[in-house]
């Protein structure tokens, strides 16, 4: 090949190059989206989890709304008060108090106290053995499979299986809610994390249908609204519920339940 076609080559070549960079230049700038300066100083404050705890997909989604006004700068669950105080001097605003939450598993049903109906070889995996014979295999439809898909879910190792039943421990728990959304058995509830008294039960089946099940579990006599002097405490679909906005944590209920599944 010539010198005179390789210099023509590389001319081409070239113009193509810079014809390109001169319209995706252009392009970028037509087309460009502008991003709110504290949106960016917002994300880089936030720890950066994208576990969706706070209502939106990701840190970016809590900080796009945070700016908008949609969201306070406390929404995020997982950086707690420090990081609610940096958003909050980002937005020009003072940051307000949240109570600290963490995840708490209604169910006592161990090993020793939930029976089983049958021996369960399949994946280990609360959601498939959900789809199980009788929705699984301990007696209780509603009591914990113990297989962790909820240990597996949390960011945070902030859940262990205790004996054949989830367990929570507090001080690393973020109240993501990602085990929340993983358990099949909707046995996972956010709580308030100075919290103490709770009803480690959520059957819904009548007292005869729950001692035939488990050891442990609430058959729903309302002795404990009989003894709350605050009225925080309600049975519905035979099951006890505490209010935890009007408990004042006195443990006369755990006290008084002749099943012992309210816990203070």
């Amino acid at each position: 090949m010539s010198i005179t076609g390789i210099l023509i080559a590389a001319l081409i070549i070239g113009g193509t190059g810079l014809f390109i960079g001169i319209f995706l230049g252009v392009a970028g700038k037509t087309f460009a989206v502008e991003v709110d300066e504290r949106e960016e100083a917002i994300m880089g404050v936030l720890p950066g989890n994208n576990c969706g705890g706070c209502g939106y997909p990701g840190c970016g989604g809590l900080a796009s709304a945070i700016v908008k006004g949609e969201a306070e700068p406390n929404g995020c669950p997982v950086g707690g008060s420090d990081v609610a105080a940096q958003v909050a001097s980002i937005m020009g605003k003072e940051a307000s108090a949240a109570a600290r939450m963490t995840a708490f598993v209604k169910c006592a049903g161990t090993c020793e106290k939930a029976k089983e109906d049958y021996n369960y070889y399949g994946i280990s995996d609360c959601t498939m053995m959900n789809f199980s014979q009788n929705n699984g295999s301990k007696s209780c439809n509603y009591g914990c499979f113990g297989l962790g898909t909820c240990m597996k879910a949390c960011p945070f190792n902030a859940i262990q299986i205790v004996n054949g039943v989830a367990e929570v421990i507090k001080e690393n728990c973020k109240s993501c809610s990602k085990c929340v959304a993983a358990c099949p058995k909707h046995l996972i509830e956010i709580v308030p994390f100075e919290q103490t008294t709770f009803v480690v039960c959520n059957s819904q089946d009548k007292g005869k249908d729950v001692m035939s099940a488990c050891s442990a579990g609430c058959i729903g006599c309302r002795m404990c609204t009989k003894t709350c002097e605050t009225n925080a405490i309600t049975v519905e679909n035979n099951i006890a519920h505490i209010n935890y906005d009007s408990c004042i944590n006195c443990g006369a209920c755990a006290e008084k339940c002749p099943k012992k599944c309210i816990i203070a």
